[in-house]
């Protein structure tokens, strides 16, 4: 089923008959394209469930291509970013094109799975904005770090569930709701990683967040434990380049207060209301995704 949706993007993007389009859409890597699979398991596999699949992974591709040139990201996945090969003038242009291609094709849709997954992109680029105003200061509010996230991550999981709901005639309320605490759980799993995993292993230099200025959920909770003279230092080497020792000042005192297996927890419950939701629905595969999200060690 995946299959047939990677099918509609390439047929999408030859829909444009544009030769240097087709070819730098080629240099995207595909990631795993869990939008689609939710789609695609709550809606099974007619031809408008895999259009909307493919239209939204184009939106999230394009999301990702503005992302990268805000967040001055030269590697997606360990390979070289599109703004790394070809500048950002070029990557922000590809991402204009696929959001106005994913657009183009909604209409052909249905006039209310249009209007949901146009909302989320509204919201996704309202995310993006915060995102880059949060990160002009040490945020130590963690309701706007939870909105901010909800909006650039999880809006588009949670649209693309209640699309999927919509074109297979269920309740949308319920999976809106899954595909809501996933995006986020999945988020803050994300920026957990840029703390716990190696550089070899996240493609991208290790605490790269923090550098770049943003404060996610380990550090909100870290400045609150620590004792004045420590917030400071803390507050000190927000948005700059980290030495060696100050990397490992950071990851010592979130071991030391437990930061990261608190962070992790709150994920945890989002997942496990989820899977609840899910299992009430006789979604198991649905409740399997969610799964593999929290099995992983930190």
């Amino acid at each position: 089923m995946l299959s047939a949706v990677e099918r509609k993007i390439e047929q999408f993007i030859a829909d444009l008959n544009d030769k240097e389009v087709s070819g730098l859409y080629a240099h995207l890597p595909h990631g795993k394209r869990l939008r689609a699979k939710l789609i695609l398991k709550i809606a099974g596999g007619s031809i408008s469930v895999v259009k909307t699949a493919a239209i939204v992974e184009m939106i999230h591709a394009a999301s990702l291509l503005h992302d990268d040139v805000i967040d001055d990201a030269y590697t997606r996945r360990s390979k070289p970013s599109l703004n790394a090969l070809y500048g950002n003038k070029t990557a922000i242009m590809l991402g204009d094109v696929l959001y106005s291609k994913g657009f183009l094709e909604l209409n052909n849709i249905s006039t209310d799975v249009a209007k949901m997954i146009s909302n989320a992109v509204v919201q996704l680029s309202l995310g993006e904005l915060k995102d880059v105003s949060l990160s002009k200061t040490f945020n130590l509010d963690k309701n706007l770090y939870i909105e901010m996230i909800y909006q650039k991550t999880a809006s588009l999981m949670e649209a693309s569930a209640g699309a999927a709901a919509l074109l297979a005639g269920k309740s949308k309320e319920a999976y809106m709701r899954y595909g809501r605490n996933l995006g986020i759980a999945f988020q803050m799993i994300d920026d957990l990683l840029d703390i716990t995993s190696d550089s070899a292993t996240l493609g991208k230099p290790a605490l790269h967040d923090f550098e770049e200025g943003k404060t996610t959920l380990p550090y909100i909770y870290l400045y609150e434990v620590l004792e004045s003279e420590e917030k400071e230092k803390l507050k000190s080497l927000h948005a700059k380049k980290l030495s060696a020792e100050e990397q490992l000042w950071i990851k010592t005192k979130m071991q030391e207060h437990h930061v990261i297996q608190k962070s992790y927890q709150e994920a945890k419950l989002l997942i496990e209301e989820a899977i609840t939701l899910m299992n009430e629905k006789g979604e198991d595969a649905l409740s399997n995704i969610a799964m593999q999200m929290i099995e992983r060690d930190f």
